[in-house]
């Protein structure tokens, strides 16, 4: 079953109190640290744009790719009010292609997990090595195993909203280091809610088979860090940034 596709319309609503500002301000922080203070930056798996937005207010020229169609529409949609000009593209991050470099690429939420296979992931970063600018930086972040086995693990969770409702029934696969989450939603239309389903596959990585996979694309690891904490990331880090760059042009 695909994901985000009706799930997409409702996606803001559910994602109200993520955090994205302080992710967007935590970037630019890490970003400008690297001497990165304006020019072409790549959001990978954009989603609906919220991030996006927050960065190219921040003066970034932002580029978003992401491989859902109802994800990109809402993100127009968000970019049509705002008058920022970004460029959205359809594309799976397996196989993104860029008309040139760009100084920074950003990754962020979950979105790294969704490569289930290692050749997925070493392929995404040769080709954000392949993007960048000589010196440019990749900042992505990334679920641990541990939160997965030791955080989420088979649970069931729900939330029911004024105008929507969902129920995530959760299932961490132990032997693959994959978690499946089932997710039942409905949405009112009218006097009546209309339901709809949608089942989404995240595999978990260890920080050791993070950074490999980093290196074996070329570029250098520069930083491991645990998202919550900002600090040097650990075995019960449960969400990691690393901060990469390239090293070889």
């Amino acid at each position: 079953m695909e994901a985000y596709t009706d799930f997409a319309q409702v996606y803001d609503t559910f994602m109200d109190q993520t955090p994205y500002r302080e992710w967007s301000d935590y970037l630019c922080k890490m970003l400008k640290k690297y001497g990165i203070e304006n020019g072409i930056v790549l959001d990978l798996g954009c989603g609906t744009g919220t991030l996006t937005e927050f960065l190219a207010k921040e003066g970034y020229d932002m580029i978003g790719v992401d491989n859902s169609e109802e994800m990109l529409q809402i993100a127009l949609q968000k970019k049509d009010i705002s008058g920022h000009e970004i460029l959205y593209l359809l594309q799976d991050m397996r196989e993104f292609e860029l008309y040139g470099t760009v100084r920074a690429v950003v990754s962020v939420c979950d979105s790294i997990n969704y490569l289930l296979e290692d050749e997925d992931v070493v392929t995404t970063f040769s080709l954000v090595n392949n993007y960048l600018d000589p010196g440019g930086i990749f900042v992505f972040d990334f679920n641990t195993v541990y939160k997965y086995r030791e955080i989420i693990g088979d649970t069931t969770i729900a939330e029911n909203r004024d105008d929507c409702s969902f129920i995530w029934d959760n299932f961490y696969h132990a032997k693959e280091n994959i978690n499946e989450y089932d997710l039942t939603i409905f949405v009112k239309e009218g006097t009546l809610y209309r339901k709809f389903e949608e089942t989404h596959y995240q595999r978990g990585y260890t920080i050791e088979e993070m950074t490999e996979f980093v290196e074996k694309a070329g570029l250098l690891v520069k930083e491991v860090l645990d998202a919550t904490t900002h600090k040097a990331a650990t075995k019960t880090s449960e969400r990691v940034y690393i901060i990469a760059q390239e090293c070889q042009k």
